[in-house]
C-alpha cells in the first residue's frame, strides 16, 4: 500500500490518500477539508479513488467527505453507527469550531470491529477503538505493516475524551487492548503530527508505556 499524508484543516488534520500500486485504487480516510488541495493530490499521485473512509465523526476529520464523494462519485465508508450523533451534529460543529458550514451526511456503509474493506487488491481490517469517540475505528493493512488510527493514538499523546461521549478509561482500554497488540514494528499514522510505531509508544508513551515496560 502507498499512503501519502495530506495535512488539511486549521487543526492541521492528516488525511491520508492511500492507493494500491498494482492497480491505482485508491481511497482517502479522513478528508476534512481543504478539498481542491486534495483532488489536485489524487491527480498528482493518478490515484483512482473509488471511496471514503472515515475513522470517526469529528468535523476536521469529515468536513470535506460529502464534496469528494460528489466529485468523484464514491461511496462513503464508515465509522462505526456510534458515531451517528456527531454526523447529525455537523452545522452544530462548523459552529462551534468556527469552520466552514458542512451539513450533515449518513455513510453508505458503517462500519463494525472485523470488517473489512478492499481498495483495489488490498484490505484494510477495522477495529472498533472507542474512547475518543463512541463510534471511532481505526484501519490495519497488515500486508502494509500500517495502522491508521484516527484521534486514538498520537506520538507521545493520545486522543481527547472531553467532547461529549469521550471516555478516557474506554481509550486507554481501545488503546492497550486494540492498538498495542498489533506488531511492535508496524507503523502507526496518526490523525494529527508525525508517524511512529507501536514499539515506540509501548516504551514511551506516558499514557500508556507504564503498562507495557
Amino acid at each position: 500500500m502507498k499512503i501519502q499524508v495530506i495535512p488539511v484543516t486549521p487543526f492541521a488534520q492528516n488525511c491520508s490518500l492511500i492507493w494500491d500500486p498494482s492497480t491505482m485504487a485508491g481511497a482517502f480516510v479522513d478528508p476534512g477539508g481543504d478539498v481542491e488541495k486534495l483532488i489536485a493530490a489524487a491527480s498528482q499521485y493518478n490515484v483512482n479513488i473509488e471511496k471514503i473512509i472515515l475513522t470517526h465523526g469529528h468535523l476536521d476529520h469529515v468536513g470535506g467527505t460529502v464534496a469528494i464523494a460528489n466529485h468523484f462519485n464514491v461511496p462513503i465508508i464508515g465509522p462505526h453507527i456510534g458515531d451517528k450523533f456527531w454526523l447529525d451534529a455537523l452545522i452544530h460543529q462548523s459552529q462551534m469550531f468556527g469552520f466552514p458550514p458542512a451539513k450533515p451526511f449518513t455513510p453508505n456503509q458503517w462500519l463494525n470491529d472485523g470488517d473489512t474493506i478492499a481498495v483495489g487488491s488490498l484490505t484494510l481490517e477495522v477495529l472498533h477503538c472507542p474512547g475518543h469517540t463512541p463510534g471511532h475505528v481505526v484501519l490495519v493493512a497488515r500486508s502494509s505493516n500500517i495502522v491508521i488510527v484516527g484521534d486514538v493514538i498520537f506520538a507521545g499523546s493520545i486522543g481527547r475524551t472531553d467532547f461529549p461521549q469521550g471516555n478516557h478509561e474506554q481509550l486507554i482500554h481501545s488503546i492497550k487492548q486494540k492498538i498495542l497488540t498489533l506488531p511492535n514494528d508496524m507503523t502507526i499514522y496518526p490523525g494529527h503530527g508525525p508517524t511512529t510505531t507501536i514499539a515506540t509508544e509501548k516504551a514511551s508513551n506516558p499514557y500508556v508505556s507504564g503498562k507495557w515496560g
